[in-house]
């Protein structure tokens, strides 16, 4: 199947425009990795739309959790999966009783397309060729857990082990397989299918029953300065849906059966 093609992703989220939200104050998010490649398209739309502008935090889910709990300025925290917000709920620190469930997320295997392990497959997490496998910590970054849960479903655990590269996030594990530092990354369908990731390699969507869904969850904080442009902020997001031939971020759909792209 050819890659997926870049396209042009109009956001509408003029609806979520708030009047008279003018105001000084930055909204402070803590955001997971794998939101890096479209949450600043988001942003600056709700920027214009809302008269606010909005610092960005990316890091992995556990990390930001630790942070939080720290004592970190956020307004809001979007996650990689549901347990970390639902621990933020149980510290007391938002100001709701459940994360707001704002998408799905696929594991797949990234190569450049210079890899010695191309042409991509399934089979490839099998090749000799393969001598680094990037992941993410599966200590503190859901898509870590995934990858360690995948290759146990997979009987690939002790074929793999040594070969394992592990990053602090999703994001640097396909910073590691992007710059050849591995040859291959088990990462976030939203790295692999948005630039540059889209135009310098090629993906393999991994089997959804291979591992546990990802559900990505967000909470406001209980010490957002603006609860309300906070919520409006995770609304937005949660109601974007990325075009199919880049999808990525689709909220309530199910992950597309494996292919190359």
């Amino acid at each position: 199947m050819p890659v997926a093609r870049a396209v042009s992703v109009i956001l509408l989220l003029g609806g979520y425009a708030l009047a008279g939200a003018q105001t000084d104050a930055a909204l402070h998010v803590a955001a997971a990795a794998d939101l890096q490649p479209i949450l600043p398209a988001i942003a600056a739309d709700f920027e214009q739309h809302n008269h606010v502008r909005i610092a960005i935090t990316y890091g992995a889910s556990g990390t930001l959790t630790t942070q939080t709990e720290n004592g970190a300025p956020f307004d809001v925290f979007i996650a990689a999966d549901m347990k970390y917000p639902e621990r933020i709920i149980s510290a007391g620190l938002a100001d709701s009783a459940r994360p707001v469930l704002y998408a799905r997320g696929v594991l797949v295997l990234w190569a450049r397309r210079d890899s010695p392990v191309q042409p991509l497959s399934l089979g490839s997490l099998r090749d000799e060729k393969v001598k680094r496998l990037a992941i993410a910590n599966p200590q503190t970054a859901p898509y870590g857990r995934a990858a360690l849960a995948m290759l146990e479903s997979m009987g690939l655990t002790s074929q793999v082990k040594d070969k394992l590269v592990t990053a602090e996030n999703v994001a640097q594990a396909a910073q590691f397989a992007e710059s050849g530092n591995a040859d291959a990354g088990l990462i976030s369908l939203n790295s692999a299918a948005n630039p540059p990731l889209l135009h310098e390699g090629t993906y393999v969507v991994m089997p959804p029953a291979s591992y546990p869904p990802i559900e990505q969850g967000a909470v406001v904080l209980r010490r957002a300065h603006d609860a309300k442009i906070a919520h409006a902020f995770v609304e937005a997001v949660a109601k974007v849906t990325l075009q199919p031939s880049g999808a990525v971020i689709q909220p309530n759909a199910q992950p597309a059966a494996a292919a190359q792209h």
